[in-house]
């Protein structure tokens, strides 16, 4: 459990009349306080970016206010931590100045001295993170766009959205193609979070054997079945304080959809053949490359989880809609590969520039990075250039040789490719190409290509 963002002053007092009069001091001055009567276990339940100070007696039974001082800055050096001391405890509180704390008030001290001191430290607090926000910010954003490469429209707004669920503890559905990223996103989220120092866990739901899904994920005690000798801790558990990254969640079966709504509802997860409640801190990012809603009414999928996952959706734009990215993406992947393999880079020339805009990428960026490091390699350019659907597959050739020919490869490739769109005359192939229906009659007879549209008009074929 954490302390409410809201909480603005932790007091801390074992004496209960001197904790009631200084909570009624800071209550009177609209700072929002919680006052505790002891020190243990505080540092547990403060984020790291809690924007509140503590105030704490030096002298306490347990953990005294030196200990607690040592133990909050060692998860943040910059948190204020004020000392309140008795006369004699004067030596103590100058060597907890140099240890770092913020201040001390020596007993007895006026009321104008605490909320001096608490208003300071406060405002101290919200430039130290404003600060530290604008730092995560920019590193964010250079990370961002070393991870998720391009310009375009829909990577700009992506990474926007990454950005802004980052921060939060919102559970995260992503919704992307095959080879789209969804685990890259799925780790930027992790990283550019307070989570970040947590695990981070991923498990492809779809690649667990129906028999071992509900350990695997949940755990077990020994005896819990056939072969369970001890005890497992399962992703979950495993993923506790961090994040949990559950791919091809469309796979699981609707037993295992209960106990994940179950755990996204409570967060608890009890092993099989166990009977204790385990509390979980964790973030869950689930992803699909299915439409859930529509499986989700087919009864393949169940809808009170599909809601309970979809309040943060985060859609993954495919290759096809990024337009120029492609070619940032490629060069990208390309000059990794080279750096990796110890080769000179190369760069693509304009005929390739423009088979790669026309490619469809099937695959996503998993194909386009496949074919960046053969490209890398020196090896053909060579793409299984899957049209959209009423399309026909065209193989896209290499370009091998001189100018001439890597010219002519370029041509026949491009017609290739037009042809391997709808068109219902040689007219409107030829418009589609920018040039006269005699010319493209010719080229089709030099390249070897034949249209197999819709039957055309003698006057089509005239010039």
């Amino acid at each position: 459990m954490t302390i409410d963002s809201r909480i603005q002053v932790v007091l801390i007092d074992d004496d209960p009349h001197l904790r009631q009069a200084l909570s009624q001091t800071l209550d009177l001055a609209g700072l929002k306080i919680l006052p505790l009567a002891q020190a243990k276990g505080l540092a547990a339940q403060l984020e790291r970016d809690w924007p509140g100070v503590v105030v704490s007696d030096i002298r306490m039974p347990g953990m005294d206010g030196l200990e607690l001082l040592t133990e909050l800055h060692a998860q943040d050096p910059e948190l204020p931590v004020l000392l309140i001391t008795g006369h004699g405890d004067v030596p103590l509180a100058v060597q907890a100045m140099r240890a770092g704390a913020y201040d001390f008030l020596e007993k007895p001290f006026a009321s104008d001295a605490l909320l001096d001191s608490v208003r300071r430290a406060l405002d101290l607090r919200r430039l130290v993170l404003d600060n530290r926000s604008l730092r995560l910010a920019l590193s964010d954003r250079n990370e961002l766009s070393t991870r998720l490469v391009g310009q375009s429209a829909p990577m700009l707004r992506l990474r926007e959205q990454i950005g802004a669920l980052a921060a939060t503890k919102a559970d995260v559905l992503i919704l992307g193609e095959t080879g789209a990223g969804k685990e890259v996103v799925a780790r930027a989220l992790h990283d550019l979070s307070n989570r970040r120092n947590g695990p981070f866990v991923a498990i492809n739901a779809g690649a667990l054997a129906e028999s071992v899904v509900e350990s695997e994920l949940f755990g077990h005690e020994p005896g819990a079945f056939t072969g369970a000798q001890k005890r497992r801790i399962g992703k979950f558990e495993f993923a506790n304080g961090g994040t949990l990254f559950l791919d091809e969640i469309e796979s699981m079966s609707l037993d295992v959809q209960v106990k994940l709504l179950r755990l996204l509802q409570e967060r608890v997860v009890e092993r099989l053949g166990g009977n204790q409640l385990i509390p979980l801190d964790i973030r869950i990012i689930a992803a699909t490359k299915e439409d859930l809603r529509q499986s989700a009414d087919q009864g393949r999928f169940r809808a009170d989880l599909y809601y309970r996952l979809n309040v943060a959706p985060l859609r993954i734009p495919p290759l096809r809609e990024r337009g120029e990215d492609a070619l940032v993406m490629f060069q990208h992947f390309a000059d990794e590969a080279s750096a990796r393999h110890g080769l000179p880079p190369h760069e693509l020339q304009p005929g390739q520039r423009a088979l790669l805009l026309r490619h469809t990428w099937p695959g996503n960026v998993r194909e386009l990075q496949n074919a960046a490091e053969r490209f890398a390699l020196g090896l053909e350019l060579a793409l299984d250039n899957t049209m959209p659907e009423g399309g026909t597959s065209m193989p896209v050739q290499g370009f091998n040789g001189g100018l001439s020919e890597q010219v002519e490869n370029f041509e026949k490739n491009l017609i290739a490719a037009e042809l391997a769109r709808p068109h219902t005359s040689v007219r409107s192939l030829a418009e589609a190409l920018g040039i006269p229906r005699k010319t493209l009659h010719d080229k089709l007879r030099k390249h070897g290509l034949n249209f197999a549209g819709g039957a055309s008009s003698p006057a089509d074929d005239l010039d």
